[in-house]
């Protein structure tokens, strides 16, 4: 076997590691979204905000794609981990390619001088064996969430909204796409890094660290993905402060796709119902500004009551269940 570094650029090679990706949530949770060799590509070119994503691709000794190694690697926080996916087609699991990605994983992280890795895996015995196996301890439990448009009740979504704007009379909304304003900048900073009250379980975790650089390269690494970003943001009319926010992303690629980024509300504002205002409000935005949006997919940690309570209310539905783990090499 013969594990080799992906190029963005390699598209037969995007396009087999695609490929093992798909056949093993076909496999093992075809509800969840599957990837695209372009979607796949731009991970690696631009990732999350301009933090580049580096993969793995496993072939035997036929040549035959067999696994996939993703490592995502921070730089502006919680620089001393990586995290990890392992994917192994299943029509070649059983034959020792699970450990060798990982063993190349444990040696990737020692190249970058880092000693904590993170993996993610479905909440299935088999997956957890696998963690268990190689040192990985439990950590948190992640929960996608899904909301069907096309079964949502938008009477219900209108009294959502109708009733926290009664509950919020002293806030306003700024609906925006793309880029932000300059103005909005230094503001949005802070009020980004209310995210981190979102809670972490037992993960070895510092707080996410926001900047201006940041969010304009989160915005830039959106862009040339072919996402579109919405925002709508709460602001308080005596002050000025920015008091909340939420933010959706829609696929360029495939339309009918989006994934809520961010919701948060600042600790000083909470207890008007702005995390009910501004969801609420960005569906009823998008039902006009992208008539072909058909499904959102959300992620939160299964503690995090607050948000699950009002996405339950807005028709979010169980996908599945993640487990997080993390070991110190």
């Amino acid at each position: 076997m013969e594990i080799t570094k992906l190029s963005p650029d390699d598209e037969a090679g995007c396009i087999d590691a695609v490929g093992i990706k798909n056949a093993v949530l076909a496999q093992d949770c075809p509800e969840m979204v599957p990837s695209t060799p372009r979607g796949f590509a731009n991970m690696l070119r631009y990732g999350w905000d301009l933090e580049p994503g580096h993969a793995f691709l496993a072939r035997d000794a036929d040549g035959t794609a067999v696994g996939v190694l993703n490592v995502d690697v921070n730089l502006y926080d919680n620089t001393n981990q990586v995290w990890i996916d392992v994917d192994v087609h299943p029509d070649h699991r059983g034959r020792g390619i699970g450990p060798a990605l990982v063993e190349r994983a444990e040696a990737f992280t020692r190249e970058l001088g880092r000693d904590t890795i993170g993996y993610g895996c479905l909440d299935l015995p088999a997956d957890d064996e696998f963690a268990r196996a190689h040192g990985f301890e439990q950590k948190a439990i992640e929960v996608n969430r899904r909301q069907d448009l096309s079964t949502l009740d938008w009477d219900v979504v209108q009294r959502t909204y109708d009733e926290a704007v009664a509950a919020s009379t002293g806030y306003e909304l700024t609906m925006l796409t793309g880029a932000l304003p300059g103005d909005l900048l230094e503001p949005m900073v802070e009020l980004t890094g209310s995210i981190n009250d979102a809670p972490k379980d037992d993960l070895d975790l510092e707080d996410d660290v926001f900047s201006p650089e940041r969010l304009r390269a989160y915005e830039e690494a959106q862009a040339k993905s072919d996402h579109t970003i919405y925002r709508v943001i709460a602001r308080e009319k005596a002050t000025g402060a920015l008091a909340g926010h939420t933010v959706i992303a829609v696929e360029r690629e495939r339309p009918h796709l989006g994934e809520q980024h961010d919701t948060a509300v600042a600790r000083a504002h909470r207890g008007h119902r702005l995390g009910a205002l501004v969801k609420s409000a960005m569906l009823l935005w998008l039902r006009e500004a992208e008539p072909q949006l058909a499904r959102v997919d959300t992620w939160n940690a299964e503690s995090n009551n607050h948000m699950i309570g009002i996405n339950e209310k807005l028709n979010y539905q169980i996908v599945t269940r993640t487990l997080a783990y993390q070991k110190t090499i």
